[in-house]
């Protein structure tokens, strides 16, 4: 799979995990060049407290664009050290 924003490929890994229709990549499959950490944290009751990435892509940005869960319950362990995506970004296979 792979995660692309702004024509660029931010992310790729043939082992993603899908939640809640988000695909979830190994957090050494993005390309970290493109991450920049946000301030923006939010809460799941049921995964834990999420923190953000700011995506920059040739000069262009977009704000709280990816998301990961730094400590999370037990329930979503499978997560663990994931990023997934949203706000135009988009997966392919």
């Amino acid at each position: 799979m792979k995660a692309i924003w702004n024509n660029k490929v931010i992310a790729e890994s043939t082992d993603t995990i899908v939640i809640e229709n988000n695909h979830y990549f190994p957090h050494e499959s993005i390309n970290k060049e493109f991450f920049k950490p946000s301030e923006l944290h939010s809460v799941c009751p049921w995964k834990g407290t999420a923190s953000y990435y700011t995506i920059e892509v040739d000069g262009k940005e977009n704000k709280d664009a990816a998301w990961f869960y730094p400590e999370v319950s037990e329930l979503a362990k499978g997560i663990k050290n994931h990023v997934a995506f949203w706000r135009g970004v988009t997966i392919e296979d």
